[in-house]
């Protein structure tokens, strides 16, 4: 018995010899025997007990075994926070193409505008040009046909009184002949001119009506879109009330200091340097700048400061620029996340990117972020 436990028989010491009464010395070691055996039967209790509660851990002698994974130190709060941020993000995205796209209509439609006001003009003057050229042929066409026989050179051999006067007579006819054909030739060209022009006012016309009802039909999206984006960033911010002080301090963190950054050429060593610089600044919708930022317009306007212009939502940018294959980044190439693009940011090398998160948050340096889809490269 050890500890008010009896030993099973199946636990005791091997080679042990069967108690003998008639041997004094057998009943004097009895109770140490009994000790012994029960103490070690009581270590491997605990050792199959401790061994089925702790859990496998990687070692160099049993690497098949995964690690235990390290506790993430964000929050759930966090977390949650981010996840809400990123659906807002999604929308502010739509929202910000959709903006984009009925700037490009309005465009459009006023190019078709003018377009159109142009050939309404050349028709008009076409048309004007078609009716002193038709009267200059009807005159034309009423001289030969009252002078009949005398505008010909058969007429003028006839009834010349000399050699002379036929060869005068000559010359004036193939004159009026000249003029004839260049008056004709002057109102086809008229009449030509003004069908044409009235095409291209019409084609105009139909382009600019479409590109109106399209431009309305954008507005009233935009308008329902921008109500979802608020609705969404209303959510965000009372997420917000719930961050710890830790939370805060970790939106706060702007990353690792990469150091000096050099990227392979100029314009892409200015964009780089610009919007390392920026770091801290704050995240906001919708914002380019210089103050804080959203994610597209942190590149937008750090390119600008390399005197590149490039759209501006991470959509249209994700379009712009040279498609660069993941092994072949270099510093100053955009990188894009989500399909459809959602979020962009600027490569900086060594896996990392500068980029304006979302809201909370602020420009920071970061490792490329899951959902990667692609890069561009500007510069």
């Amino acid at each position: 018995m050890f500890f008010g436990m009896t030993v099973p028989a199946s636990w005791r010491l091997p080679g042990r010899r069967p108690e003998s009464k008639g041997d004094p010395r057998d009943v004097q070691s009895h109770p140490v025997k009994r000790v012994v055996s029960g103490a070690l039967a009581a270590c491997a209790v605990i050792a199959v007990v401790t061994f089925a509660q702790t859990p496998a851990t990687a070692s160099p002698t049993n690497p098949a075994v995964p690690a235990p994974q390290q506790p993430q130190s964000t929050s759930e709060a966090l977390e949650k926070y981010r996840e809400l941020a990123t659906k807002a993000q999604k929308l502010n995205e739509e929202y910000l193409s959709a903006k984009q796209e009925l700037a490009d209509k309005k465009k459009e439609l006023e190019k078709y505008d003018k377009t159109l006001e142009k050939a309404k003009k050349a028709e008009k003057g076409a048309r004007k040009d078609e009716e002193v050229f038709r009267k200059e042929v009807d005159r034309f066409a009423g001289a030969s046909f009252t002078s009949g026989a005398q505008l010909s050179k058969l007429s003028a051999l006839l009834t010349g009184d000399s050699p002379q006067h036929f060869l005068d007579r000559s010359s004036a006819i193939d004159l009026l002949a000249t003029d004839k054909n260049r008056a004709l030739q002057a109102l086809r060209g008229a009449v030509d001119k003004a069908e044409e022009s009235r095409d291209k006012a019409a084609e105009a016309r139909q382009k600019a009506k479409e590109a109106k009802d399209k431009a309305a039909k954008i507005a009233a999206d935009l308008k329902d879109r921008k109500e979802k984006l608020d609705e969404q960033i209303e959510e965000v911010k009372a997420q917000a009330g719930l961050l710890s002080d830790a939370d805060k301090a970790q939106q706060q963190d702007t990353g690792p200091d990469p150091g000096k950054v050099t990227a392979p050429g100029a314009a892409a060593q200015v964009a780089v340097d610009a919007a390392l610089s920026q770091r801290g600044k704050p995240y906001a919708w919708g914002a380019t700048g210089p103050n804080s930022y959203d994610c597209s317009g942190l590149t937008q306007w750090a390119y600008a400061q390399a005197g590149i212009s490039i759209p501006r939502n991470s959509g249209a940018q994700s379009g712009f620029g040279t498609p660069i294959p993941r092994s072949q980044l270099q510093p100053g190439d955009l990188v894009f996340f989500g399909s459809p693009v959602y979020h962009v940011g600027m490569y900086i090398g060594g896996g990392n990117m500068v980029h304006a998160p979302t809201t909370g948050d602020v420009v920071k340096v970061a490792p490329i972020q899951a959902e990667y889809s692609g890069a561009r490269r500007v510069a």
